[in-house]
C-alpha cells in the first residue's frame, strides 16, 4: 500500500503539473499514475489520489502564504489571505488524518498493528506531509537555482540547498519506507496522528467566541 518512491514521484509529478497553466487556480486536477501494483480507480489508484489530495493542500497553502507575503498587499489583501490560510490548513491537516486512517483501516483488517510492538513518535500521515512540503521546497529552489537574473552567488547557494533538500528528503522517504514495513512484520507500530487544530473553531478560540458573545 505504501511506496515512498512511488509518493515521492506522485508529488514532484503534481508540482510539475500544477505550476503550468492547467494547473492554476481552482482544485486543479489530480492526475494520478498507474502504482507499482494497482491502477487509478481501485486499490494503489485510490490510495494515490488520497496523497494527491493531501498534497494539492500543501500545494495551495505555499501559495495562498506568498500572496499574503507579497509587497504592496493591502491590509484587506492579507486579512483575506490569512484567513485562507487558516481554512487550508485545516484541510491538510484533515487529510493527513485521513490518510492515517485508510492505513490504519488497511492494517487493522490484516490483524495489525502488533500492539506489542514499539510505538514510532511520528505516524506515516506526518511523514508524507513532510515529503509533501519538501517537494515544494525542492521545486521552488531548483527555480532559483535555474534563474538567469538572480544577484551574484544566487545559483550557487541554491544548488547546495538543492543538494541538502533531496538528501533530507531521501532519508525521510527511506525512514518511511522502514517504518512501513517493520509494522507490516510486526516489529514496530503506529498510532493515527491527531492534529486537533483549535484556531478554526468557534468554541474553542477564544477570539472567536469571544466575540460572539
Amino acid at each position: 500500500m505504501v511506496s515512498a518512491p512511488e509518493i515521492v514521484r506522485l508529488q514532484d509529478g503534481l508540482t510539475r503539473a500544477w505550476h503550468g497553466p492547467a494547473g492554476k487556480g481552482g482544485d486543479g486536477p489530480f492526475p494520478v499514475p498507474a502504482g507499482e501494483s494497482g491502477r487509478p480507480g481501485g486499490g494503489d489508484g485510490e490510495w494515490l489520489k488520497m496523497v494527491a489530495r493531501q498534497h494539492r493542500a500543501n500545494f495551495d497553502l505555499w501559495h495562498i502564504e506568498d500572496e499574503a507575503r507579497a509587497p504592496g498587499a493591502s491590509e484587506a489583501k492579507i486579512a483575506e489571505a490569512k484567513r485562507r490560510i487558516d481554512e487550508t490548513n485545516q484541510l491538510r491537516n484533515n487529510l493527513l488524518e485521513e490518510l492515517d486512517r485508510a492505513m490504519m483501516s488497511w492494517m487493522e483488517a490484516r490483524g495489525l498493528p502488533n500492539a506489542a510492538a514499539p510505538l514510532n513518535s511520528e505516524s506515516p500521515g506526518s511523514m508524507i506531509d513532510r515529503l509533501s512540503i519538501l517537494a515544494l521546497r525542492i521545486y521552488h529552489t531548483r527555480e532559483e537555482a535555474e534563474r538567469q537574473d538572480g544577484p551574484p552567488g544566487h545559483a550557487e547557494r541554491n544548488r547546495e540547498r538543492l543538494a541538502i533538500l533531496k538528501e533530507q528528503r531521501d532519508d525521510l522517504a527511506g525512514c518511511l519506507d522502514a517504518l512501513w514495513h517493520e509494522t507490516l512484520s510486526g516489529k514496530r507500530r503506529f498510532k493515527l496522528s491527531r492534529q486537533f487544530k483549535m484556531y478554526n473553531d468557534p468554541t474553542l478560540n477564544p477570539a472567536i467566541y469571544g466575540r460572539l458573545k
